[in-house]
């Protein structure tokens, strides 16, 4: 099953890239575990500054922008 990873401290940037992974493994009818890590000190286990952040299988794949849906879909056909 792959790892999602949304990183954010709940701001609205952080919450619209939360609803469009969950809407992208939906359509894409990938098995995913879907998690939003909004704690600070969890997100800097990962060394990044600047939010919102995807994971996928613990690889940063976008940071600093929110992430389409269709885009994230790409992401996880890879």
């Amino acid at each position: 099953m792959i790892q999602i990873k949304v990183l954010g401290p709940g701001c609205p940037k952080c919450k619209t890239m939360y609803a469009n992974v969950v809407e992208a493994v939906k359509q894409a009818g990938i098995e995913a575990a879907v998690v939003k890590v909004e704690d600070i000190e969890e997100m800097l286990k990962y060394n990044v500054l600047t939010t919102p952040v995807l994971m996928i299988d613990e690889e940063i794949k976008i940071k600093g922008r929110v992430a389409q849906v269709s885009e994230v879909i790409d992401l996880l056909k890879k």
